[in-house]
């Protein structure tokens, strides 16, 4: 178990060292260095997804009611809550933090294990905070975009921060300890599946109008995960794009 975790320390720090030097600048400014191999996973992603992910997100998405499937939603979300309360902290909103304890407490109680979102309806709707977005609150930068194998695209800095999850997440935190495959994790493993597919059936419209609108889907996936980072990472208010001086010295030579 110490073994297991020193080599999560080790791998999160080189990440947190790479978003800190690789690339030409940080996501928010764009790079790119790794577009190769980036190109080549986003391939194996995406084969990967057209022959296994699709075909049963579709298969569940038609046997699996709509209702169901949004108390499954709702019961996701609330397993994942304590990271996002923990996050708010890290980033020094208190309140926010407090709303987020509260739609914990109301869902896992009179929501029947977060199944209802009675909190949502009371005013106190989702919020999305994860450790890449505390990481760039504090100052770190994107650094390169890169695609991960399975778990599609990312920065130097949103990979470590998802491999911080991986340790405090309620669901995901066993498999930090590489243990072997047993009969109660076998259960948990399960409810990963689960939301894997749940996911992946939320983003079947999304994947058509892809195919349908971009000449490039790599490039379309990867200026909209740039765009929704910087509008999760500024809530919803994000700044307004600097260029570098010396593009715009540039564009004013005749």
């Amino acid at each position: 178990m110490r073994r297991a975790a020193a080599i999560w320390i080790l791998v999160v720090g080189a990440l947190v060292g790479l978003a800190g030097c690789a690339g030409p600048r940080s996501l928010e400014a764009w790079g790119d260095p790794w577009e190769g191999m980036n190109r080549r996973i986003h391939a194996f992603n995406d084969g990967l997804d057209r022959r296994v992910l699709r075909p049963v997100a579709r298969q569940y998405r038609r046997w699996v009611p709509e209702p169901v499937r949004r108390g499954v939603g709702n019961a996701f979300r609330n397993l994942h809550t304590p990271v996002v309360a923990v996050n708010d902290l890290l980033q020094g909103k208190p309140r926010e933090a407090g709303r987020d304890l509260a739609r914990l407490m109301i869902n896992s109680s009179v929501g029947l294990l977060g199944v209802l979102d009675v909190a949502g309806a009371w005013g106190l709707p989702p919020r999305r905070e994860d450790f890449g977005q505390t990481l760039a609150v504090w100052g770190l930068d994107g650094g390169a975009y890169l695609v991960l194998p399975f778990l599609g695209p990312s920065t130097a800095r949103d990979a470590a921060g998802l491999l911080v999850e991986f340790i405090v997440d309620p669901l995901y935190s066993s498999l930090r300890a590489f243990g072997l495959f047993s009969q109660q994790e076998a259960r948990r493993y399960g409810l990963i599946a689960l939301e894997v597919v749940h996911l992946r059936a939320d983003y079947l419209e999304a994947s058509r109008a892809l195919e349908q609108a971009a000449l490039d889907p790599y490039l379309f996936v990867r200026e909209a995960y740039r765009q929704r980072r910087l509008d999760l990472i500024h809530d919803g208010v994000p700044p307004e794009e600097e260029f570098p001086e010396e593009e715009l010295l540039d564009e004013e030579l005749p």
